[in-house]
């Protein structure tokens, strides 16, 4: 499809809407699952006045001399933009802005529900770099902050990068971040149930994608002992060939080890295994892991390795999923980020404050944390608030934030 070229859709049939509709997941979905509702109440012509014209202009006058004061009598500082080009939806891949629409309500929904924060899900037709780039920096001013969401690795990573260089105002990308402060926050709690430190650990990562590069870093930020990354082709190390410029990063600063075969022979001896690529490993390879190993097999919907194989061998064992124990779930993590961020109105969001996340959604679990409790429940109450707190404190000691 040519963008900028509109497609006209073909309409669905009564018959088989309704055949859909006896699906409870289309039900639910049908028309949507948010709306955009009014803050005042236009009762009368003083009303009117006073929320469109003429009232409407004074405001507008006083922004256009001091801009700032968009933040305080506009929605921007409180409002964001969840956007997607549809290159990597959940594990369905490369299906397009329309059919990931369902998918940024969701991530639109969540943000209203566990943080209250208004979100607006953006689908855009095109997967050019610079196209996402320009496209993003010019829907900017309408927002406090931008999530980006399924959009596909590497390109993810430049997206990100020269979005956060441009806009004064948070760029987050989920898939990379969200997943990293979950996990990190569950590997802390899981270290304690085992009798270490972050420290003491030697990981190895199958997946070298948007998720496993960024938990590889936040885990090198927060002191891991030794981290070694794998991806398709085997283990990232420095000298191999046919390296991209982020895997060329990694293999500078992972595996000190010099780890070169396959995912499954770095595990030998290993402490923990972090799998965030849809491959399988081994019930052999498990086995070969440390006393006291921790597996997070996090590719859904189908694990690397079965939970209840993992169990056999490992104290801790974490997943992606809602039916088994430690479900690693990024919302336990981006409402509360981007709800911190935005009551302080950071400028940005800092490697300290996703670590800081981190460690207060760690501490929600306090002392009652377990081998099959690692990590709180999306549902437990404590949760936002202390994410909240952790960021906005931290953007005001990082100097980033702006009130």
């Amino acid at each position: 499809m040519t963008p900028g070229v509109a497609v006209a859709a073909t309409p669905a049939s009564a018959a088989s809407i309704d055949t859909l509709d006896q699906d409870p997941a289309f039900a639910l979905h049908r028309g949507g699952k948010i709306e955009i509702r009014s803050t005042v109440q236009v009762r009368d012509a003083d009303d009117l006045s006073l929320a469109y014209t003429p009232g409407v202009a004074r405001v507008c006058s006083a922004i256009a001399e001091t801009p700032a004061l968009v933040q305080d009598y506009t929605w921007a500082s409180r409002v964001v933009a969840v956007v997607s080009d549809g290159t990597a939806v959940l594990g369905l891949g490369d299906i397009g802005p329309a059919a990931a629409m369902p998918v940024m309500e969701g991530k639109a929904l969540l943000f209203k529900e566990f943080a209250n924060v208004d979100a607006v899900p953006i689908c855009l037709d095109c997967t050019d770099v610079d196209a996402l780039v320009e496209t993003v920096v010019r829907l900017a001013p309408s927002f406090g902050g931008i999530n980006l969401e399924d959009i596909s690795a590497p390109r993810c990573f430049e997206v990100e990068e020269r979005l956060r260089g441009l806009l004064d105002i948070p760029v987050f990308h989920d898939d990379q971040h969200g997943t990293a402060i979950v996990a990190l926050a569950a590997l802390q709690n899981a270290a304690r149930v085992t009798g270490r430190s972050l420290g003491d650990l030697r990981a190895v990562v199958a997946g070298a994608g948007a998720s496993g590069v960024a938990v590889t870093r936040i885990l090198l930020e927060a002191g891991i002992g030794d981290i070694a990354v794998a991806d398709s082709k085997g283990m990232i190390y420095d000298g191999r060939e046919g390296l991209n410029p982020v895997k060329q990063a990694l293999a500078r600063d992972t595996n000190r080890a010099g780890h070169t075969g396959s995912t499954e022979e770095a595990l030998a001896g290993a402490d923990l295994f972090l799998g965030l690529s849809g491959s399988t490993v081994s019930e052999d390879a498990i086995a070969s892991m440390a006393p006291g190993s921790i597996v997070f097999a996090l590719s859904n919907p189908t694990p690397e390795v079965h939970p209840d194989v993992a169990a056999k061998h490992a104290a801790v064992v974490a997943t992606g999923r809602s039916d088994f124990p430690n479900q690693i779930n990024n919302v336990l993590a981006f409402p509360g980020v981007f709800r911190g961020a935005l009551d302080v109105r950071a400028s940005t969001i800092t490697e300290n404050m996703k670590v800081a996340a981190a460690t207060a959604l760690a501490g929600v679990v306090g002392d009652d944390v377990s081998p099959t409790y690692i990590i709180p429940s999306p549902f437990d109450e404590r949760v936002a608030p202390a994410v909240i707190a952790a960021v906005s404190a931290q953007a005001v000691a990082d100097g980033v934030a702006r009130v």
